[in-house]
């Protein structure tokens, strides 16, 4: 599920993000004690993981982090730091292989006796970078300002992406080469062309990969996360989490309840055992198309700017004619059905793509085939940007597939799926053949832990819009049902991906006083949406 072309697919359940300014204290602390063994059915290998996560936490605790100024390469303005901790590739082995986690930070803006400690950030993924989450401070972002004078702002690279020994499934100019295959199947034919390139897409990441991919999955990185609080001298995790990110902090403060300091978690991936990750991708799928439809009534609401009809079926019958055109011959010869579902699915994901959007849309119906060209072919020359999308696309197929147990029956994928195009048939099939590795994956596929509140764990800030597309709102409320004592905020009738970082007093106000204060409201918060965009 995810950004469903090749190209977009890695921050499928993410967001980007950044965040804050320079000096952190680095003192080495003991790590606290690991938490115990969840009640999964996971027996010893969970005792294992435990156990080597406590020692690779102290370890890190002792070596601290050796900050030093950004290589130029990493794009990170002064007085950004970067660093690395090193965690073991498999924590049952803590004294076996290790690997190298790239961290980034900046210091409070406050006064050292405002200094609340480091806040850590996942933007989402699996696959994404938080390592631009200190720019929020060197970006002067209003909405972290309050923040950012009681926190360093850390970021990292979780384990196989980007400068976090990155894995790979395929060469990336072949993987952003357009045009893809339309993802709507026409006939079996289609179907058997795209069951092949998912099971090669497999086998490459294990030909390319095979020695961290079984080693991907949501629990290690959470291992990886308090190594990470153990490196920076914190003795607990002061942690925000956007889309994936909500599930890798549901499965921290599951593992480290009482290693949790504040949390908050914004456009929840839902984290029942049922969900990931299968049912939650064909969940995004419902969700995809009724967002659409509301990105639809907006074009349709302003059609004196954008003329692509004053009414939804007209701007998606317009949709339709656009897909058809380009099904029958590529535009400009490289941006078909399958270059248009990436291009076009930003809307749906934020709001702070519709009138972008829109306004290339509206071109081409003008006549400007060129612009919308431009926007949704691949650039073979952006060879650092392809192996970036390429790297994040591997491992947010690592992790998915990995994570949990998928259909190996192709039935079962083509029944489903089927049924679901006939009401929802916007997203329904791209992302199918985007998950379709996951049914041939080649190592051992885990069982989910059972997200849950543990001793320890504090008020949990959970916050979501009603019509997200990429983590359904349901998601939100099953984690506030698991984490108790959690406060829920809702953003009615909205639906942008990604809340905490809009313009919303009644969102923003709660965050900040939440993070500076440990203080929630004392039942749960209903927001009017933030502003409607403007054409």
């Amino acid at each position: 599920m995810r950004k469903s072309s090749i190209r977009r697919r890695a921050t499928a359940f993410g967001t980007a993000g950044a965040l804050v300014t320079a000096t952190l204290i680095a003192g080495a602390v003991s790590a606290p004690a690991a938490s115990a063994t969840p009640a999964d059915g996971h027996g010893r290998s969970w005792d294992r993981e435990a156990r080597g996560a406590a020692i690779a936490a102290a370890r890190a605790a002792r070596a601290g982090i050796d900050w030093e100024d950004c290589a130029a390469d990493w794009n990170l303005p002064k007085p950004i730091q970067c660093g690395y901790v090193t965690v073991p590739m498999d924590y049952a082995k803590p004294y076996g292989k290790q690997i190298r986690l790239a961290v980034d930070r900046i210091g409070n803006t406050g006064t050292r006796s405002e200094r609340q400690g480091a806040l850590i950030y996942n933007p989402g993924g699996p696959g994404g970078s938080g390592l631009r989450f200190p720019a929020r401070v060197t970006n002067k972002s209003a909405v972290w300002a309050n923040t950012a004078k009681a926190y360093d702002f850390v970021g990292f690279d979780p384990r196989g992406v980007g400068h976090s020994a990155p894995i790979s499934c395929v060469d990336p100019q072949e993987f952003v080469k357009a045009p893809k295959a339309d993802p709507v199947p026409g006939s079996e034919a289609d179907k058997r062309a795209q069951r092949k390139l998912a099971r090669e897409y497999a086998e490459g990441c294990f030909e390319r990969s095979g020695e961290m991919l079984p080693h991907m999955t949501t629990p290690n990185t959470a291992r990886d996360l308090d190594v990470i609080r153990a490196a920076l001298g914190e003795k607990k995790l002061n942690y925000l989490g956007v889309s994936y990110g909500t599930y890798l902090g549901a499965v921290y403060g599951t593992l480290f309840p009482d290693h949790v300091r504040r949390m908050v978690v914004d456009s929840v991936v839902n984290p029942s055992r049922d969900k990931i990750w299968y049912q939650a991708n064909l969940d995004q799928d419902v969700a995809f198309e009724g967002r659409w439809k509301d990105w639809q009534d907006w074009v349709a609401a302003n059609d004196a700017a954008y003329h692509l009809g004053d009414t939804r079926a007209e701007v998606q019958d317009q949709w339709l004619k656009l897909r058809a055109a380009a099904a029958k011959k590529p535009l400009g010869g490289v941006v078909g059905p399958a270059e248009l579902i990436s291009f076009f699915q930003s809307a749906p994901y934020y709001d702070s793509a519709w009138a972008p959007t829109a306004e290339i849309f509206s071109k081409y119906v003008a006549g400007d085939t060129q612009a919308l060209v431009d926007a949704a072919a691949p650039d073979l020359s952006d060879t650092a940007g392809n192996a970036s999308a390429e790297n994040g696309n591997a491992v947010y197929t690592a992790v998915e597939c990995t994570d949990a147990k998928w259909p190996a029956n192709w039935r079962t994928w083509d029944r489903d799926n089927t049924r679901l195009h006939r009401d929802h048939p916007f997203m329904t099939w791209a992302n199918a053949w985007m998950n379709l590795p996951c049914a041939t994956w080649p190592v051992k596929q885990q069982t989910p832990l059972n997200v849950k509140t543990g001793k320890g764990l504090p008020p949990v800030l959970i916050v979501q819009s009603e019509r997200d597309a990429a983590t359904p709102y349901e998601g939100a409320v099953e984690l506030h049902q698991r984490f108790r004592g959690s406060r829920l905020i809702t953003e009615r009738d909205a639906g942008s991906h990604g809340v905490t970082g809009l313009v919303n007093p009644c969102i923003n106000d709660r965050v900040d006083t939440y993070l500076l204060t440990g203080r929630t409201d004392a039942r749960d918060v209903t927001c009017a949406p933030h502003a409607t965009p403007r054409p």
